[in-house]
């Protein structure tokens, strides 16, 4: 009897001691709501930037390596060298929403704006949420004259990120433009 209740007053303080894994949905969720919350835009960029690492996690160490090259070549502006690492990347984890964004900004680059579109989609269908996404597709249609879509994206990415000055600049060019003026 004196066993079982060592056994158990050890157990109960290492529960106690042992904090709860969170989860990286929840993390990811918790950063998300403290980043549209943020009241500094050097807050927003520090909690931007851990969004962007959460995201970028494939759970596969050769993902991520094909993540890794694409951005890379992006960053030195290799499009080519870009494109066939996130042609890679989606042919092998298409449920991964980073593999299609990066593909989208090559084809952007590239000046393809159906396809860049196309790939932006992809990547708001596993991730809603995809501030990175919402703003290249509002970029997109407001190259393309759509000017009323541009700005319903522009306002989803400042609900997720409230301090993009280009985003914010965006939306002011467009205000009259959309939805006219009041008198």
């Amino acid at each position: 009897m004196e066993f079982k209740n060592t056994v158990t007053a050890f157990l109960a303080t290492v529960m106690i001691s042992v904090p709860f894994a969170v989860s990286a949905e929840e993390r990811l969720d918790t950063l998300l709501r403290e980043l549209s919350q943020a009241e500094t835009e050097t807050a927003a960029q520090r909690l931007e930037n851990q969004v962007v690492t959460e995201w970028s996690k494939t759970g596969s160490p050769a993902m991520d390596l094909l993540l890794k090259r694409g951005n890379d070549a992006l960053e030195v502006e290799d499009l080519e060298a870009a494109e066939e690492h996130f042609r890679a990347l989606t042919d092998h984890a298409p449920d991964f929403a980073e593999g299609w964004h990066g593909l989208a900004m090559v084809y952007y680059g590239r000046e393809m704006l159906g396809p860049a579109l196309d790939a932006l989609e992809r990547a708001l269908a596993l991730n809603p949420k995809h501030f990175g996404a919402l703003r290249g597709v509002g970029a997109i249609h407001e190259q393309l004259g759509n000017l009323a879509l541009a700005y319903d994206a522009y306002e989803r990415v400042l609900e997720l990120r409230p301090h993009d000055p280009e985003v914010i600049g965006a939306l002011e060019r467009l205000e009259t433009k959309v939805r006219g003026v009041t008198l």
